[in-house]
């Protein structure tokens, strides 16, 4: 071999081994701006200033809860402020910017075009994703489509040898849903760390080997000043260090070496997921089940021998409830979170496009859609063909479901609607993300009463649970962990209790005699209905953990269902609360269940399935 080829191949090696020398580098790391709260937009500013005086910083990382809620132009604000950076920034959302999204999810892809990340800077590749979760209370999770996307980013580097470093928002645990699965992704490849926010503090984790890094949170959190995280990657390492914004840098906090990993998922064995409750309660079977491969943040409905379901692609689709075959599928252009209601030979529902669709539920074909001045978000009612909907442009309607004409408009709302109404004989309830609950006329839409008796603070609204009545109380509860019973006609709270840890998720029973609560840690609740007092029928412990998924409980046959965030569906008795049966159909959040009987169950979940169970004797 000659010497020019020899220091050719040399020089070759020397430029793809040490990528770094010579080509070290800064980048300001943010995150949990909380634009919106007390001094988010301030602090976020000063950051920003603080950046541009700085000469030694190549970009900016966000990495999520860039807004408290996706309300009240707070990403628009938070946009205004982050495009006075002088340098490129990346950035994906956090759970308050996908769970209290008034814009169904919709306003931070405009803003900033998508709502992930993929870049190369001087050898090094950054990807970002989100991982919501979206338009519902639980833990993170990570929609199929957006698995789908690293695995076509990973799959098509053109080295497949390249550090990595992923930004997210939660860590990559249990915090999220289906965090192993992207875990098993990244393990494949030369991950050199996962940058997160969510705990507004500065820690280090091990993901399983992969090392984890918390940054602090921008706000100022009492202190004088707000503050962000600098990294510097060099040749061998990269450090972390703490900037007191507009003051001073601290020493660095943290450093890991930067050298080629060689992940095998096979050659470890890692604790996943148990599904053993399924042969412990053998009995239960699916009968069908369907992946429709997009995030379903909405229930099923019900209707004709037809499952009807809506998700996150924008896809309607029904499905034969014998055996889960397809038979339409109709695209509304956008997501839909919004749960469907079927009557009278039609299936209506709202979308992030701002209309309210409703099709033919033989065939799907339109039938008439109603535009909107926002995003829709929240689930119809249907009585008596009106359409009963809350929108995100504070506006609640009343349509005619023949013609989807306006019957009437109340304008009160100041926040947006996300819960499904309900209609008694007089009235229409709904709560709202504005710490409201209201009651209209039913005829007229003139309002009746507003309800504001909880906790102050919009994170506290009566918004996500599905209002449940009898002839004289209304019930609901909130994150203010609050079980409230409201005067129908007066809108006065009758009594309100925090005894049991509730959260978000209540029902009633068929005859009305009972009202279910399912508490944040393993109980369930039953109250006797129509007292003065609140008076427990029963309470049980139906050991399924932590738990704040907003799936109702429903009772149906004298068999109470309700869901869990982790993908349990449990069946307990009306009369005792006695744990009659669960199944683990799924790692994601359950909805809403629909029952069909006592021993058939029709189910959706966060990662997209459909199907039908049924408990055979």
């Amino acid at each position: 071999m000659n010497k020019r080829l020899i220091l050719i191949i040399l020089l070759i090696t020397f430029i793809s081994g040490s990528w770094a020398a010579g080509n070290n580098f800064r980048f300001a790391w943010l995150t949990d701006t909380h634009v919106g709260s007390t001094t988010g937009a301030d602090d976020l500013r000063a950051s920003v200033d603080d950046i541009n005086n700085m000469d030694d910083i190549d970009f900016v990382i966000l990495s999520g809860d860039i807004s408290e809620l996706d309300i009240d132009g707070n990403l628009d604000t938070a946009k205004m402020i982050l495009d006075r950076l002088e340098i490129p920034y990346y950035i994906i959302p956090g759970n308050h910017d996908t769970k209290w999204s008034a814009s169904g999810h919709t306003k931070f892809k405009k803003l900033w075009g998508s709502d992930k990340f993929n870049f190369e800077h001087k050898g090094i590749r950054f990807i970002g994703i989100h991982q919501g979760p979206l338009m519902k209370m639980g833990a993170g999770y990570i929609p199929p489509e957006d698995l789908r996307w690293v695995d076509s980013v990973l799959v098509h580097l053109e080295d497949p040898d390249q550090p990595i470093f992923f930004v997210t928002h939660y860590g990559i645990d249990s915090s999220v849903s289906n965090w192993f699965r992207l875990l098993d992704f990244i393990k494949r490849y030369n991950t050199q760390a996962i940058l997160h926010g969510h705990g507004h503090n500065n820690r280090v984790f091990n993901y399983e080997d992969i090392t984890g890094v918390m940054g602090r949170s921008n706000l100022r959190a009492g202190a004088e000043q707000g503050g962000y995280t600098i990294a510097e990657i060099a040749a061998d390492s990269i450090r972390f260090f703490e900037r007191i914004t507009g003051k001073e840098t601290l020493p660095n906090w943290f450093a890991a070496a930067m050298k080629t990993r060689v992940y095998s998922v096979e050659s470890a064995v890692y604790e996943r997921l148990d599904f053993s409750v399924n042969q412990q309660y053998s009995q239960v079977r699916e009968i069908w089940r369907v992946n429709t491969n997009y995030a379903i943040t909405a229930s099923p409905a019900v209707h004709k021998n037809r499952v009807f379901t809506a998700n996150s692609g924008g896809n309607i689709q029904a499905f034969s409830c014998k055996d889960g075959k397809s038979l339409w599928k109709y695209w509304a252009g956008a997501a839909v979170f919004s749960t469907p209601v079927a009557a009278n030979g039609s299936i209506v529902f709202g979308s992030v496009d701002s209309n309210i669709y409703c099709l033919n539920d033989k065939n799907g074909f339109l039938l008439w859609k109603f535009h909107t001045g926002a995003a829709i978000v929240a689930c119809p009612a249907i009585e008596k063909n009106i359409v009963y909907i809350g929108g995100s442009d504070g506006i609640f309607r009343a349509l005619s479901l023949k013609t989807g004409s306006l019957i009437w408009e109340f304008r009160g709302v100041t926040g947006f609607v996300e819960t499904r109404p309900l209609i008694t004989p007089r009235a229409v309830i709904f709560g709202a993300w504005d710490g409201n609950l209201y009651s209209l006329d039913k005829k007229t839409g003139v309002l009746n009463w507003k309800w504001a008796d909880g906790r102050p603070g919009v994170l506290y609204s009566p918004a996500a649970c599905w209002p449940v009545a009898t002839m004289k109380y209304i019930y609901v509860v909130a994150p203010d962990r609050f079980l409230s019973c409201i005067d129908l006609e007066t809108g006065k709270s009758v009594w309100r209790t925090n005894d049991h840890m509730v959260r978000e998720t209540i029902g009633i029973s068929e005859d009305g005699s009972r009202v279910y609560a399912r508490c944040m840690q393993d109980s369930v609740i039953a109250l006797a209905a129509d007292l003065e007092i609140p008076q427990i029928v029963w309470k049980v412990s139906a050991e399924y953990g932590y738990d704040i998924d907003p799936s109702m409980p429903v009772e149906e046959d004298g068999v109470v269902f309700f869901g869990t965030n982790d993908g349990f569906i449990f069946a307990l008795s009306a009369e005792t609360g006695v744990v009659l049966w669960k199944h683990r159909i799924d790692v994601g959040l359950i909805n809403t269940v629909v029952p069909l009987s006592k021993d058939r169950v029709v189910v959706t979940t966060m990662d997209g399935i459909v199907a039908l169970l049924e408990h055979r004797k």
